[in-house]
């Protein structure tokens, strides 16, 4: 083994995201001399970042109050006309704003690439002197002597699927920091670790997922009206029992960002949130929008859906969760946007007045009350009980239940009831308990399949490395995966990495793997009924590519 090169610095971030890049800009702004490097997966900041999106602005205005006439892309389209609506498979009924409280308006929020606006923040993050490295995960937790975490290594370059070291191998580099901030967003691998390591989630629900999935179109410009924001509930996840909602949101350059949410914690495995979304834009609400429209991007994302119950302990000696690692999206509103960039700004905080005591690799407990005692808490308590009542409940006397439980809170006359969680993965019944669902086939037009879907995530890893998606074993997978459940990751997965198939020398099932379709959102390590499927980081760069999104 070659010998890892090493780079002292005062903070790393993992993750390119909003919430890692506001807390490098916050740090520099408090104290421009202190070392920053933040580290990114993607093999550009804003690669791998895929949201609706409607942004709050209200920690964009904390950070940089100028924000607006500083060229930033997230100011171009305002949000104007804000809809939400029930829906069945051709009628759709409107609800009235009056029915939700008034913190659920988007009035003031500006809609847009998610992506850009990262990009935005990294030129602003750099040119305050902040180190950033795309193309390079962190693929390691480095820890001191007294079990602290004291940096990352970066993931090795150039090895073989065999595990060999080809001809262009680079071992990966020793990044020592005082202080490692984790943005990963959601369900990221060394987050994992850190919340098992140091037992984050004692005292807390478990996080719970949705899977988003986004298609970008080019929109006949007489059909277009900037800043118009559509949000759907109902069908067609209502047919499966299953709960989520749908948006469509016009922004800049008659384009317009559509996607259907499912939450993870459906019951039927025949359930695929893919071909839901694909019937969802079948809808005449949104193929009225799409008609003679050309789709130019596509891509899926896992998003957390816990709420306020589901934050874990945030702080660790050396370390903190911040953004969608730790969960601060919130649900009612679908956004995450401003909570995970309010995170990070604490963060940063914290470990700036640590290392200016001349502390490191401490515990910043500091941090956790901070957060604890923000805006950002006051914003989820008020909706904390929302998903859950839907998923109890059902969606229809759920919504109703939720919006009453809003408005009490809102009202501060709320009963001091947090509803529970349970994980994702323990929601999935027994195959032979349903029939297969017989989902229509693609017309080309406004549906598609997946392959060619993921054709239009810019998807690439490189040939010939370690599979990065692991199957702890295999047998399990068969016997229990295929065996009982009829196999839900061939249809869980927004990207067709894994496929049942049979073996031609033997004739019994054979699993395959197509990891270099994956998109690297994280179902698989969610919804895998075992836990039996462990995703890592594959080699830097690889994954999407997604523009504008």
């Amino acid at each position: 083994m070659s010998e890892r090169e090493s780079m002292p610095c005062d903070v790393v971030i993992i993750g390119g995201g909003v919430a890692g890049l506001a807390a490098a800009i916050r740090l520099k702004q408090i104290n421009e001399d202190l070392e920053v490097v933040v580290l990114e997966k993607g093999s550009e900041i804003g690669a791998h970042i895929l949201s609706g999106a409607v942004v709050d602005p209200k920690a964009l205005d904390e950070l940089l109050p100028e924000w607006r006439d500083m060229d930033c892309p997230m100011a171009q389209t305002p949000v104007g006309e804000d809809l939400f609506y029930t829906i069945s498979e051709t009628g759709a009924s409107a609800m009235p704003h009056i029915m939700f409280p008034p913190f659920m308006s988007n009035v003031g929020c500006y809609t847009g690439s998610l992506g850009n606006l990262c990009r935005w923040l990294a030129e602003q993050a750099e040119g305050m002197g902040v180190m950033v490295f795309p193309g390079f995960p962190a693929a390691e937790v480095l820890y001191d002597e007294n079990g602290a975490v004291a940096g990352v290594v970066t993931q090795d370059m150039g090895i073989a699927a065999d595990g060999s070291q080809k001809a262009d191998y680079q071992p990966g580099m020793e990044i020592h920091a005082k202080y490692t901030l984790f943005a990963e967003g959601a369900r990221g691998n060394l987050t994992k670790q850190m919340k098992a390591k140091y037992d984050l989630e004692a005292n807390c629900q478990p996080q719970v997922y949705g899977i988003g999935i986004k298609e970008l179109w080019d929109i006949d410009p007489e059909l277009h009206e900037p800043g118009k924001i559509v949000h759907t509930q109902g069908w067609p996840l209502s047919e499966s029992g299953s709960n989520g909602g749908g948006f469509l949101y016009h922004q800049a350059n008659n384009q317009v960002a559509l996607g259907l949410v499912t939450w993870l914690d459906y019951s039927n495995p025949y359930v695929s949130p893919f071909q839901e979304f694909q019937r969802w834009k079948h809808h005449p609400l949104i193929a009225e929008v799409l008609k003679g429209g050309k789709r130019v991007a596509y891509g899926a994302r896992a998003i957390n859906d816990g709420g306020w119950q589901s934050v874990p302990k945030l702080a660790f000696p050396g370390g903190a969760l911040i953004g969608c690692a730790a969960g601060f999206v919130n649900v009612p509103r679908i956004k995450g946007s401003h909570t995970a960039m309010k995170s990070g700004m604490l963060a940063a905080e914290s470990v700036a007045a640590a290392v200016a005591a001349g502390h490191e690799h401490t515990e910043l407990m500091e941090y956790d009350a901070a957060v604890r005692d923000s805006w950002i808490a006051k914003e989820l308590k008020l909706v904390q009980n929302a998903l859950p009542a839907i998923e109890r409940f059902g969606s229809d006397i759920g919504t109703v239940l939720g919006g009453v439980d809003m408005w009490m809170r809102y009202l501060k006359i709320g009963l001091p009831i947090s509803m529970k969680h349970h994980r994702d993965c323990e929601a999935l019944n027994r195959a032979d308990l349903y029939k297969p669902i017989d989902y229509p086939k693609p017309d080309g037009v406004l549906s598609f399949d997946r392959l060619t879907s993921v054709s239009f995530s810019y998807t690439n890893h490189a040939e010939d490395q370690p599979v990065h998606l692991q199957v702890k074993d295999m047998e399990l997978q068969k016997d229990s995966e295929l065996g009982v459940y009829a196999g839900p990751s061939t249809r869980y997965c927004p990207a067709g990495v894994y496929e049942w198939l049979v073996d031609d020398a033997t004739g019994e099932p054979k699993y395959q793997i197509n990891s270099q379709n994956c998109v690297h959102c994280k179902t698989c390590d969610i919804k895998d009924p075992n836990q039996n499927i462990n995703w890592t980081t594959p080699e830097g760069g690889g994954g999407p590519n997604y523009p504008n999104m």
